[in-house]
């Protein structure tokens, strides 16, 4: 191209040539006509440059550039001063427990097993009319009392059902009521309904709260064990009231404004969860399922049940006047009060279920954390053992596995294969280890003769298992623990360590 000092430079010619000669230069002038040419092509490229930007805008209906000051959404960021919003806490939740004075005195026991008092709880009980203990202190091992408001001028056409149903239906916009304009207003994010004859396990309940925010519309819950409930009675898409739901608090004051209208629709349901979900779906809110909020529409021993539950936090369980006592040779309540022990230790892991094998015996061991230990002859595949045993009947009271909305399987399928059950009776806090240590007793029962040259589970009288708590275990991903058969000398003793699975540990009898 040349160098930059021209002082001396004639014009240049091309001899030789048929084309026009052009001169570089027009003057004396300094300037590089490279530089110039440059230049010249940079001012092209800018105009061309800008005019298609205005072009793609104006084709834009919705360029940055088109749009009105006042339709943009500004960015907001946490200032310094500026906290992030704290977690669900049992503060945010607001319980309206459904019950009858007829009841009451009986049910308020089931109701003291799980309720937190001295405002760490908050909520009330609805009665149809006032009984002796309507008034209750904060110190109060019970939720305050309420009476329902009148509901005869309401119409129930359902021949077999029972008008309180409306009473009850109401609970939920009329705990609203109670909540507006107070002071503690301010802090609900959810309404829990729930029967007085439902035992929470309130941690668990946050556990499953925090999961969702709080400022959308959800409904939470469970359909009914029973399949012919949920198909001719009720809804798979209704969450039973027995079992309890959540509603959000916006959802549940929208449902507060429209509820007495929407129940006067409905005059011909049956019950107050089904007049619930109508309302729900007129929201257009679907339910969403937490499989650990318990119904438990059956009758008989909840063994089958309670042993293999699902791999989530147990929430609820309902129609404990119904079923037998969770623990044997004892009566409903002190059952009850029996499992909260384990509850406070490890509420996260209670009933969840371990599978572990001893080769030395041939033994299948299932451990439902907090409640039971089973012991069964031979090797059962997981698969198996994850399914619930039928030790109970459906709630028409007949043995028919066909009614019932999950998968079981017989209590045994021979007479030598028939499990030695251990049922929890003490459990403690090992400090100098950071576990808990949890004692399980074996439940004399009919044992079968067996010709099978195994040794038999009756053998063993006490188990005792070793478990460091887990409260975070449901922020992962859900995975059953693991077992393992620790040695001991001790006759008619037994040892087992619980733990999460390593991440290529199978449970299996062989690796075959």
């Amino acid at each position: 191209m040349g160098e930059n000092n021209h002082k001396d430079q004639k014009p240049i010619s091309y001899e030789k040539s048929n084309k026009p000669i052009f001169s570089s230069y027009a003057s004396s002038s300094s300037s590089s006509p490279c530089s110039f040419t440059a230049i010249i092509i940079i001012l092209i490229f800018l105009s061309y440059f800008l005019y298609s930007f205005s072009f793609i805008s104006f084709l834009n209906p919705y360029s940055p550039s088109r749009i009105p000051n006042s339709l943009l959404v500004p960015v907001i960021r946490l200032g310094s001063g500026q906290r992030p919003e704290e977690k669900t806490e049992l503060k945010h939740v607001v319980f309206g427990i459904a019950a009858s004075s007829d009841l009451w005195r009986h049910r308020k026991q089931y109701v003291k097993t799980w309720w937190r008092p001295n405002g760490e709880m908050k909520g009330a009980v609805w009665l149809d009319v006032s009984v002796n203990d309507s008034v209750s202190s904060p110190s109060s091992p019970l939720p305050q009392i309420k009476i329902s408001s009148d509901t005869s001028s309401f119409k129930y056409r359902h021949r077999n059902g029972h008008r309180s149903a409306i009473r009850i239906t109401r609970i939920v916009s009329e705990t609203v009521r109670m909540l507006n304009g107070t002071e503690s207003e301010k802090d609900v994010r959810w309404v829990v309904m729930c029967d007085d004859d439902t035992v929470f396990f309130p941690d668990n309940l946050i556990r499953i709260l925090r999961k969702y925010d709080h400022k959308q519309f959800y409904y939470i819950g469970a359909p009914s064990e029973s399949h012919l409930q949920n198909l001719h009675q009720f809804s798979y898409g209704m969450a039973y009231g027995g079992g309890g739901f959540a509603i959000s608090y916006p959802l549940a004051k929208v449902l507060e404004k429209m509820q007495d209208r929407c129940i006067e629709r409905y005059s011909d349901l049956y019950g107050s969860d089904d007049r619930i979900h109508a309302c729900m779906a007129e929201l257009g809110v679907p339910l969403t399922r937490e499989n650990g909020f318990h119904q438990f529409d059956v009758y008989g021993n909840l063994l089958g049940l309670l042993s293999v539950h699902p791999q989530t936090p147990i929430v609820s369980m309902h129609h404990l006047d119904v079923v037998e006592p969770i623990f044997p040779k004892t009566d409903r309540v002190s059952a009850i009060k029996r499992l909260m022990i384990p509850a406070k230790l490890d509420s996260a892991s209670l009933f969840q279920q371990s599978i572990c094998y001893d080769t030395s015996r041939q033994w299948t061991m299932s451990i439902a954390w907090g409640y039971t230990v089973h012991i069964t002859r031979t090797y059962m595949p997981a698969r198996m053992m994850e399914m619930p045993t039928r030790t109970f009947n459906d709630w028409h009271k007949r043995r028919d596995f066909t009614n019932l909305a999950f998968n079981t399987r017989p209590i045994t399928y021979t007479d030598c294969q028939r499990p030695r059950v251990f049922y929890l009776s003490r459990v403690l806090n090992d400090s100098s280890s950071d576990m808990t240590l949890s004692e399980y007793l074996r439940h004399n029962e009919w044992n079968p003769k067996c010709n099978w040259g195994i040794q038999d589970p009756s053998d063993i009288n006490r188990i005792f298992v070793y478990k460091k708590p887990n409260p975070d275990r449901w922020n992962k991903a859900p995975r059953r623990d693991c077992c393992r058969v620790v040695p001991t000398t001790k006759k008619g003793t037994m040892v087992i360590n619980v733990a999460p699975c390593a991440n290529d540990e199978i449970v299996a009898y062989s690796d075959k």
